[in-house]
């Protein structure tokens, strides 16, 4: 059986009281005391049960997702999962809610990360570009005991090293030898298009896209990257400029998660076949999928997204390791045959 307490404290030579307060980092004990538990631990292999101590204290963690406030079907899906989840880990007493805030205002994000506090928020999982104010607000939050996780988008300088996520570097070499492919061979252009290329992740899948083309099918040329800001009006006159000056243009890599605007609008520019590689599974990109309005899906499942970034907060919360390779997000293709 399990060691208990009880068990540790016979091992170790002092009183429960004592295994009380050492393993909840209590003051009052002497160095060499503590010392001689943590040995004692060691020798017996004991194992704190965490859900036991939690529900005898009543003890409920309280972890935010901090999304974009505006954005399309993906955020959608993303919030749906999250709700779900509150339902599904409320037996180990986790309560989660997502939060919609402006990604463009790094000022209010870190304003609303800046206010939270360590005793009535336990982590939070952040979705938001890379900016030097959120990085801060992220550098500051782990100072004050407040567990985070760089969710879908990453802030490479933060201190926090936990990344929830596709590696988006393959991500976008896998676009490429799509595009590659299904052209098979056919000369031309690739429009890339993105919501906003300050997002981290847009970067490293249009520089995973290039390094494939630009290795392994030199017929093709890659175009600047598009910023749409997920603006109907600017996406249609950048398409409609586009088209009229690029005759040979034969393919289409939407980066960033919302793909449904680019798509819709493309179709009514031209009537040229192109092969139009996207990203992340809606109900518009089945529905695309199934007409044949776009050839391939490039996904990441939602609910494993939200999951994982929850089981890693607890973990950090309980000053554990969580188990990388359950958190590991899978690059999945999706086509018309196996939605």
């Amino acid at each position: 059986m399990r060691p208990t307490a009880k068990d540790l404290a016979a091992e170790a030579g002092v009183s429960l009281a004592t295994i009380d307060r050492v393993l909840n980092g209590r003051p009052g004990v002497k160095a060499r005391t503590v010392t001689k538990v943590n040995e004692a631990i060691d020798r017996i292999g004991f194992v704190r049960n965490l859900s036991a101590v939690n529900l005898a204290r009543k003890k409920t963690y309280h972890f935010r997702f901090l999304l974009p406030e505006h954005g399309d079907q993906f955020l959608d899906v993303l919030a749906r999962h999250i709700e779900e989840a509150n339902t599904a880990f409320s037996a180990e007493m986790i309560d989660t809610a997502a939060v919609r805030l402006p990604a463009e205002d790094p000022y209010r994000l870190a304003a609303y990360l800046g206010q939270l506090d360590a005793k009535l928020v336990h982590g939070i999982a952040i979705m938001a570009p890379e900016s030097p104010q959120v990085r801060d607000a992220i550098n500051r939050l782990l100072e004050r005991g407040i567990e985070v996780v760089q969710f879908l988008a990453g802030q490479p300088k933060a201190a926090s090293i936990d990344f929830v996520g596709i590696n988006n570097h393959a991500a976008g070499a896998t676009a490429a030898q799509l595009s590659g492919r299904f052209l098979c061979g056919r000369k031309g252009k690739v429009v890339v298009v993105s919501e906003t290329m300050q997002s981290r992740d847009s970067i490293e899948r249009r520089l995973g896209f290039d390094d494939v083309i630009n290795r392994e099918y030199p017929e093709l040329k890659t175009l600047p990257s598009i910023e749409t800001h997920g603006d109907l009006q600017r996406t249609r006159r950048i398409f409609g400029n586009l088209f009229a000056n690029h005759p040979d243009i034969s393919g289409l890599y939407v980066l960033s998660a919302e793909a449904r605007i680019p798509i819709e609008e493309i179709s009514k520019i031209t009537t040229r076949p192109l092969v139009k590689i996207v990203h992340e599974r809606t109900p518009f990109t089945e529905a695309a999928l199934q007409n044949g309005q776009i050839d391939a899906v490039i996904a990441q499942n939602p609910g494993h997204l939200v999951r994982s970034a929850i089981r890693i907060l607890k973990a950090r919360n309980d000053q554990r390791e969580p188990l990388a390779s359950q958190e590991k997000i899978r690059i999945e293709i999706l086509l018309k045959e196996n939605l």
